[in-house]
């Protein structure tokens, strides 16, 4: 894998249930850039990037991720390459039955942390980056849609990601919320940690600009 790229797909096909969702996928990211994926629901962005957290399998070519090799990877090496980064769903998956403090301490100590200090250190940091310092002791019920999201991508930030992969992380959110959430995690990207975002919202794509791929019958092709 050349080094400059963090993640690199050649002629990869994407499956599910054994069938294929995409043929012929030619895709590489480098670090720092953002990248969308858009398309129709259903036309595949999910799944692309679901093989990348070695949750669908691929075949190709070339299928890299972060050193690791996507058509042959282990069981046992796919929660190492997972800490390496950072996952973002739709639907913010908080554990409800505990406060934000507390989901988060809970990754940490889940991916290998031990010491107490290290870890509040570590919380209180990314709640700060994403501008919910003050929030620490609320329950999930007790915040609003775009403040769950900003923990979740707080949580997936929590073992210095090289790459935050967003899968639609503003549809369910108003349109006001859904771009301070696409700023957020442009403002992420700009300080070093590469972004792919899957959506259909394609004024995203105008506002804060990126490198575009889409996802159309069953084929994915660079804008």
């Amino acid at each position: 894998m050349s080094n400059e790229y963090l993640i690199e797909y050649i002629d990869a096909e994407v499956l599910r249930d054994d069938l294929p969702v995409l043929k012929g996928v030619n895709f590489n990211l480098r670090s720092g850039e953002y990248v969308y994926l858009i398309g129709r629901v259903g036309s595949g962005k999910s799944s692309l990037l679901k093989t990348m957290y070695a949750d669908l399998p691929v075949e190709a070519k070339r299928a890299m991720v972060l050193d690791y090799d996507m058509t042959s990877i282990k069981q046992r090496d796919v929660p190492y390459l997972r800490r390496r980064l950072g996952i973002v769903f739709q639907d913010f998956q908080l554990l409800t039955d505990r406060s934000v403090r507390e989901n988060l301490t809970f990754v940490l100590r889940a991916t290998g942390w031990k010491k107490k200090d290290e870890i509040e250190a570590r919380v209180e940091e990314v709640l700060s980056q994403v501008g919910m310092f003050k929030k620490a002791y609320r329950m999930p019920h007790e915040l609003s849609g775009g403040e769950q999201q900003r923990i979740a991508i707080a949580r997936a930030l929590l073992n210095k990601p090289r790459i935050i992969m967003a899968d639609e992380p503003t549809g369910n959110l108003d349109p006001m919320t859904g771009k301070q959430i696409v700023e957020l995690l442009h403002r992420i990207s700009s300080e070093g940690t590469a972004v792919i975002m899957s959506t259909h919202n394609l004024t995203f794509c105008d506002e804060y600009p990126g490198r575009i791929y889409r996802c159309e019958d069953h084929t994915l092709q660079e804008l």
